[in-house]
């Protein structure tokens, strides 16, 4: 029966092949992909009895990739092995600290020589049970980048800024981002309006918003001990690009939602624009120069009222509309 180690790369796998007592039978160097599982099956079809590929025991130190599905499509039994294990396994061995593929190979098979019957054996999962797995993996992994994120912004934010954590219940929340990416420091977010922090809590569907306006502009203005101004705009540097590079709360799609303009607004927006639409049409009777007159006075009347992005974004569109 073979023990196989698979010192696995990005790009290439390290395989030694063992026999019961310990001998190495065979050693290579594969590269990843079609062409070296071709290369994995000749090598191993010179030591398997009447072609059982269930005699084949591998280890190696993931249990998720293509490769690994291969070799569990073509029955051999794959044991995933922790990478902790396997430092540990090659602490009772040498003190070394080297490591290489070619020395994570020879160990791994000598893992699943010795100590198979305490390894995990990586099932045969169906792609649906697979799709799962791959899904609350990278879910798992968001949460933990969050987590880690917010706690930076945390840790700097105790440094110089202790208002905003008496402030800020959740740093990860979307009004709370917003806040410290317009107000980084304590001078400027003692400086924020009432009705600045309202439109900010309204954007993130925030309730009772007269109280907790009230408390979070008291929060944001308690005095605390500082440092000189200088040390303050060091530390508000990188607070605000990771405040601002979350981004704003999205509320919908399209550059009304995203302009900041409330409910009503966007509604009375979109009738003038229609209302725009419903005159052009009336106007296609009309002689091409002054429809087109007409079309062009009519836009520029509908976009100037627009600030920033939104007016830029409107405009494009009602110019790209009108070429008739």
């Amino acid at each position: 029966m073979p023990f196989v180690g698979d010192g696995w790369a990005e790009d290439h796998h390290g395989i030694e092949v063992m026999d019961a007592s310990g001998r190495r039978l065979a050693k290579a160097r594969l590269p990843e992909g079609v062409a070296g599982m071709t290369r994995l099956h000749a090598m191993l079809a010179e030591y398997l009895d009447q072609d059982a590929p269930v005699q084949v025991l591998i280890g190696i130190e993931t249990d998720r990739s293509p490769w690994v599905q291969a070799l569990i499509a073509a029955g051999y039994r794959v044991f995933a092995i922790n990478p902790l294990q396997a430092s540990r396994y090659r602490e009772r061995h040498t003190v070394s600290g080297a490591k290489s593929d070619a020395s994570d190979a020879h160990v791994l098979a000598d893992m699943v020589r010795t100590d198979s019957h305490q390894l995990r054996t990586v099932a045969g999962d169906s792609a649906q049970a697979m799709a799962i797995k791959v899904v609350t993996h990278a879910h798992g992994m968001l949460i933990w980048e969050r987590t880690r994120h917010t706690q930076r912004l945390r840790h700097a934010l105790r440094e110089y800024f202790p208002a905003a954590l008496e402030a800020f219940d959740d740093l990860s929340a979307a009004d709370a981002l917003e806040l410290l990416s317009q107000a980084p420091d304590p001078a400027s977010a003692a400086k924020l309006t009432i009705a600045q922090i309202g439109a900010v809590l309204k954007r993130a569907r925030r309730r009772n918003l007269a109280s907790k306006v009230a408390a979070l502009q008291a929060a944001l203005r308690a005095e605390h001990l500082s440092w000189p101004e200088v040390v303050k705009a060091a530390y508000a540097a990188p607070v605000r690009a990771a405040a601002s590079g979350r981004g704003r709360p999205r509320t919908g799609r399209g550059p009304l939602r995203r302009s900041g303009y409330s409910y009503r607004q966007r509604v009375g927006i979109r009738g003038r624009f229609h209302q725009r639409d419903r005159d052009r049409a009336a106007t296609m009777r009309m002689p091409p120069p002054a429809a087109k007159a007409a079309a062009v006075s009519t836009r520029w009347r509908m976009t100037v009222k627009l600030p920033g992005r939104a007016s830029r974004a409107l405009w494009s569109w009602s110019a790209f509309s009108a070429r008739w």
